[in-house]
């Protein structure tokens, strides 16, 4: 047995494993937790939310954008916490803390000692990526986790084969009822273990019955994509050509994977990368370096999101862990270097990821162009309460309905407006489940073009703009408000022409 780059090396080349430091890893992973619940509700829903909120309550096996996972979930705890954001958000922040933990954890199964092992959890708990996904309830808070999940299973497994394969696929199973991305992410890793082993693993039964195990898990959403003509299929090319407010550019996609953790700690995963890939010691897990390679060229080939890889980052993290820290430790100020990449890294991430800045004062800062969701959270009772007032012009006899262009103004108005919900959209899921009936002639029309209307209706009256009231520029600010009435065209006909996906 040796000491090899902060780590413990047994004779076989393998790392072994140093005990864990739980105390210092519950304390961070316990500290991420606590700073998301407190802020939790200092800005609002996001449009997502409101939308998975909406959609939880058409309970299905599947929806034209996702798996029922997150709906389902949100409408739960909408449900269950009686509206309460803080309730909605709560599952995601233990989520946060998990990932943090589990970062730490994988450390110590590529043979990290203590030190590393907090190392690692810190870099994963002051990344960007953390809180701008966590500090919210959306699919990608619980794929990140799904990822994370796996990779520590996957990890064990290859070393230690058996039964962990089974975990591996109840894992990504779930996983798989949330988003489908796990399934990139399993192909790339058994692309990995061809192409650079160790592919005795695969010679074993357990592989793939755990695969077996998640195809299974899986079943429900694949039947209900099946018996719909796989819209997700339709959908991922929506978004690859810029549908979504998050897609960006294939160019765009490498860069962005430098500012995921943050610019400053590239080092740190770049080494881990580069020990994956090269290192000795490490070779039972090259295939993750691989799997890395593989899913570069694969999201940037089929215009996936940049930060469709986050959840690889932890296991690079970990495996870049010892030997940073054993370069940190051999000169004292390299020590402060480090430690300065960490705090300055945890102050950005906040700042920019988490809503602490005054809502009022958000405009005056560049962070809604950094950071598109968070312009996503803000003005959303006071978009409500302008259709309201537009609803006010129309007599309370007429049988009115409100279209909206996308899921996020339906769900505004399904969720702070239940008088005049259920709202209706072509926007993906909502378009599913149908126009209004027929008896409805006059609608409040949010953010279409009076030409559009005009062709629908005979009467097109401007009933007002939204406005947040900080004056921050997000995908609703300054957008019509109309009043139109006299429905020339049967719904049956207007309807096909709203679908939209993105």
């Amino acid at each position: 047995m040796i000491e090899s780059a902060g780590e413990i090396v047994v004779d076989s080349g393998r790392p072994a494993r140093e005990p864990a430091a739980w105390p210092w890893l519950g304390a961070i992973a316990g500290a991420v937790t606590v700073l998301l619940i407190a802020v939790a509700d200092r800005y609002g829903y996001h449009r997502d939310e409101l939308y998975f909120i909406r959609a939880g309550s058409e309970p299905a096996f599947g929806y034209t954008d996702q798996p029922p996972l997150t709906p389902l979930l949100a409408h739960a705890l909408h449900t269950l916490f009686d509206g309460s954001l803080v309730g909605l958000r709560f599952p995601s922040a233990v989520m946060a803390g998990f990932v943090v933990l589990l970062t730490g954890l994988l450390a110590r199964e590529l043979g990290a000692g203590r030190g590393a092992q907090v190392l690692a959890a810190g870099c994963m708990a002051v990344s960007a990526v953390l809180p701008a996904v966590s500090h919210m309830l959306s699919t990608t808070t619980v794929d990140l986790l799904v990822w994370t999940a796996i990779s520590w299973l996957v990890v064990r497994a290859l070393r230690d084969g058996g039964p962990l394969w089974l975990a591996v696929g109840a894992v990504a199973g779930v996983g798989l009822e949330n988003k489908m991305l796990p399934a990139f992410l399993l192909a790339a890793l058994l692309v990995g273990v061809v192409v650079a082993g160790p592919r005795s693993a695969l010679r074993s039964a357990w592989p793939w019955v755990g695969g077996l195990l998640a195809l299974l898990l899986w079943m429900p959403n694949l039947v209900w994509q099946a018996a719909n003509g796989f819209p997700q299929i339709e959908l991922s090319a929506a978004i690859a050509a810029g549908s979504s407010g998050t897609s960006e550019p294939w160019y765009v996609f490498l860069p962005f994977q430098l500012l995921l953790v943050s610019p400053l700690l590239v080092p740190v995963w770049a080494v881990g990368w580069w020990r994956l890939a090269r290192d000795p010691a490490l070779r039972t897990w090259r295939a993750f370096a691989v799997t890395y390679v593989v899913l570069v060229v694969v999201f940037i080939a089929t215009g996936g999101k940049p930060y469709y890889l986050a959840g690889l980052y932890p296991v690079l993290l970990a495996a870049g862990a010892a030997p940073v820290l054993a370069w940190a430790r051999a000169r004292g100020w390299r020590s402060v270097v480090l430690g300065t990449a960490l705090v300055l890294s945890a102050a950005t991430s906040s700042v920019l990821m988490l809503p602490l800045v005054p809502v009022e004062r958000l405009a005056e800062t560049p962070i809604v162009d950094i950071n598109y969701d968070a312009g996503e959270t803000v003005g959303w009772p006071q978009f409500a309460a302008t259709v309201a007032a537009a609803r006010s012009t129309v007599p309370a006899a007429d049988h009115v309905a409100v279209l909206t262009r996308n899921y996020g103004e339906a769900g505004a108005v399904d969720r702070y407006l239940p008088a005049l919900a259920p709202a209706y959209s072509g926007h993906n899921a909502y378009w599913d489940w149908g126009p209004p009936s027929d008896d409805v002639t006059t609608v409040i029309a949010v953010a279409f073009t009076e030409e559009q209307l005009r062709s629908w209706f005979s009467r097109v009256e401007l009933a007002g703009r939204i406005d947040n009231g900080v004056g921050l520029e997000n995908e609703e600010q300054g957008t019509p408000v109309w009043v139109a009435s006299g429905r020339l065209v049967p719904w049956h006909q207007i309807w096909p022409q709203l679908r939209s996906l993105g």
